[in-house]
């Protein structure tokens, strides 16, 4: 963990020499050093003045690009939008990251969970979100990997060959190249924060950040704590905890259920016929027409609400914890609108937007899309355990938080407990309710070195279904304070 240098923050020319040297040797990802001049005037041109339709806001917004690997051509979009109020130069920096694999922490982070706008129907426009974390935190959301939303690459293989390691080595490699663009956040306190499949893009990136602070003679990546949500975690306990979770909320048959425990080896890399078999009788004829990842709202061409023409849209699949490639769960849309993530793709396609963020400058030869069908189908390493990760974060003394929200069936609250069970830690503060707003907002347990809390009532997206309890949940997470009981 970083620690704070006092007359650092401007990051001098020892730090940059470290990091020049540093990048080199790490493949070749920085093509040339580039001065504080020119980081500042790269700094001036990502200024957003204002997006499209937005309402009128105080803080500061930029968005564009940041080149992680110069010979091969990649290069990742990030939009960051500052603390509201005077202080957001003492708030701290939170990345957030979606996970997919090869889903857009601008389409769901930024545009539907923790952001401070939100799309209106059809993409006319944005509104204010009341609970963003952007009152308490400067919000930094990053498209990773390389063919995310408006993230590319120049070498076209890149995109056939993604996966765990190069997301994590890629998005150390931004995070240095834009705390050079933006110095005035080295040393910050600085927290890593995602949900689902960036159960292994957070810890990852955290352990990338332990590994490189401690190489480096002048560290400035003040990393504090990480906050994972319904996370992918580790394959055999999240695997024997989703069926759990479908059995215990009467989304499958007792024989369903006895038949997947018996055919399905969660221990092995392969996957039978028959456990197959098991797993797509249950998903196609026992499920229902429902969305698996908030089982208790409506699909998006259920509701009678909406206005949009794309109402019985899919959203695209977000890689479920369950490996079986011929069951594969394609996304609904959910939410009190659950036509929200149509309203993104919209909005975001708008040229008249894309020129405001300053991205899609390249003309990438596809449409922007919340998450990429070519990234999910070719994923290629994938870790089977974040358990060992998480020892090593808590051993650093980083914090470490991980939330369920408890209607989510894809990455359900069942997985995440039998996973952390594994971990042995001892218990400092018992099962007990939290509370907000005079109402029961979740359940949490405090370990050693980790805090674990639900938040009642939310899907796989917690923010979005419960914006108020979510943001509790994160100003205690910041203060490093357990959640509230009640009086």
């Amino acid at each position: 963990m970083a620690t704070r240098r006092r007359g650092a923050r401007g990051g001098g020319g020892v730090v940059a020499s470290v990091l020049v040297a540093w990048l080199l040797a790490a493949g070749g990802a920085a093509g040339h050093y580039v001065g504080e001049g020119e980081q500042q005037q790269q700094r001036a041109l990502d200024r957003v003045e204002a997006l499209p339709g937005q309402p009128a806001v105080a803080f500061a917004q930029y968005s564009g690009y940041v080149t992680v690997h110069e010979r091969r051509g990649r290069a990742l979009f990030y939009w960051l939008t500052e603390a509201a109020g005077a202080d957001a130069a003492t708030k701290p920096l939170v990345l957030w990251l979606n996970g997919g694999p090869g889903c857009s922490s601008v389409a769901y982070g930024a545009s539907e969970e923790i952001g401070p706008f939100r799309i209106k129907p059809n993409g006319t426009g944005l509104y204010l979100n009341r609970y963003s974390w952007n009152k308490e935190a400067n919000l930094l959301f990053l498209e990773s990997p390389a063919g995310v939303g408006f993230s590319y690459s120049n070498t076209t293989s890149d995109l056939k060959t993604s996966g765990d390691e190069r997301t994590a080595q890629d998005s150390l490699q931004f995070l240095i190249g834009w705390m050079s663009r933006f110095p005035q956040y080295q040393h910050r306190d600085f927290y890593i924060a995602g949900e689902s499949y960036a159960g292994h893009y957070v810890p990852q990136l955290a352990r990338k950040i332990v590994e490189y602070n401690r190489a480096s003679p002048h560290p400035f990546i003040n990393l504090k704590g990480i906050l994972v949500g319904n996370a992918v975690t580790d394959n055999y306990y999240d695997n024997v905890g989703t069926v759990t979770y479908w059995w215990t909320h009467a989304m499958i048959s007792d024989g369903t259920y006895k038949a997947i425990l018996k055919l399905c080896n969660f221990s092995s890399a392969s996957v039978s016929n028959a456990c197959n078999r098991a797993m797509s009788y249950a998903m196609n004829h026992e499920f229902g027409d429902i969305d698996q990842y908030s089982i208790y709202t409506p699909s998006c061409h259920a509701s009678s609400d909406t206005s949009s023409s794309n109402s019985t849209a899919r959203r695209h699949h977000r890689r479920p914890v369950l490996r079986f490639k011929d069951t594969l769960i394609r996304r609904r849309s959910n939410s009190y609108d659950p036509c929200t993530e149509t309203y993104a793709e919209t909005y975001y396609n708008r040229m008249d937007v894309q020129k405001a963020m300053h991205a899609n400058t390249t003309r990438i030869p596809y449409r922007w899309t919340a998450c990429s069908d070519v990234l999910i189908k070719t994923w290629k390493d994938s870790e089977l355990s974040m358990l060992p990760t998480y020892r090593m974060l808590m051993k650093a003394g980083i914090r470490v938080w991980v939330f369920s929200g408890d209607t989510d069936s894809v990455v359900p609250v069942t997985a995440t407990r039998f996973a952390l069970s594994h971990l042995g830690l001892k218990t400092k503060i018992r099962w007990y309710p939290w509370y907000t707003a005079g109402q029961v907002g979740g359940w949490s347990e405090v370990y050693e070195g980790l805090t674990f809390a639900t938040i009642r009532g939310a899907g796989h997206e917690v923010p979005l279904f419960q914006p108020r309890r979510a943001f509790r949940m994160f100003v205690s997470f910041l203060a490093g304070k357990p959640l509230p009981a009640k009086n």
